[in-house]
């Protein structure tokens, strides 16, 4: 009696034709993973959302529509803030560089990329105000030749106590960049 649901052959077998997810180099990626820190800071504001969530119901129980429908639009909010800080990062795809933050994103075509380049700088501590000495990916572009903008730092949420992966992130980009933009 065979048991194809236990062997990992059945698998292989049925996803040979078809494309990898990553084959499409138009869709929008991120060349890493999210770090811990912005997993962590994510997963605790969801249970704040699951608080007031919890709050707004026991209000509508209670009686007070307005107050259970302003708690959950708070709760929405939240839970919209805890996507976007997932969501933060830079993105790649063959249309571009991509640097969302949590307020904006940052859209550059790659005819307007000069270069990217690791450099040592002082860079913010998880995105707060104090700085510290790290790395960061720069981006240079040729719209704005005086400025360069940070897209990965080494004491983000997302690399900070993993500067392999840092490394790794950061090639990953130079490498897009060197395949994508036009040669002048």
């Amino acid at each position: 009696m065979p048991l194809p649901f236990l062997t990992a052959d059945r698998a292989f077998d049925e996803a040979a034709d078809t494309a990898l997810p990553f084959d499409d180099r138009d869709q929008w990626r991120r060349p890493y993973r999210p770090g811990p820190y912005r997993v962590g800071a994510a997963a605790l504001v969801l249970l704040l959302a699951s608080y007031v969530l919890f709050a707004a119901v026991i209000i509508a129980v209670a009686g007070d529509t307005t107050a259970a429908s302003v708690c959950g639009v708070c709760a929405v909010l939240i839970i919209a803030a805890s996507l976007r800080l997932l969501r933060m990062g830079t993105w790649v795809s063959a249309l571009g560089l991509r640097h969302v933050s949590f307020f904006r994103t940052l859209t550059a075509p790659w005819n307007t990329v000069v270069a990217t380049r690791t450099v040592q700088q002082p860079v913010r501590w998880l995105g707060l105000p104090r700085t510290v000495q790290g790395q960061a990916l720069v981006l240079v572009r040729r719209d704005r030749q005086g400025e360069a903008t940070a897209l990965l730092t080494s004491a983000s949420g997302d690399f900070l106590g993993r500067s392999t992966a840092f490394d790794r992130a950061a090639d990953s980009i130079e490498v897009w960049t060197e395949e994508y933009r036009p040669q002048h």
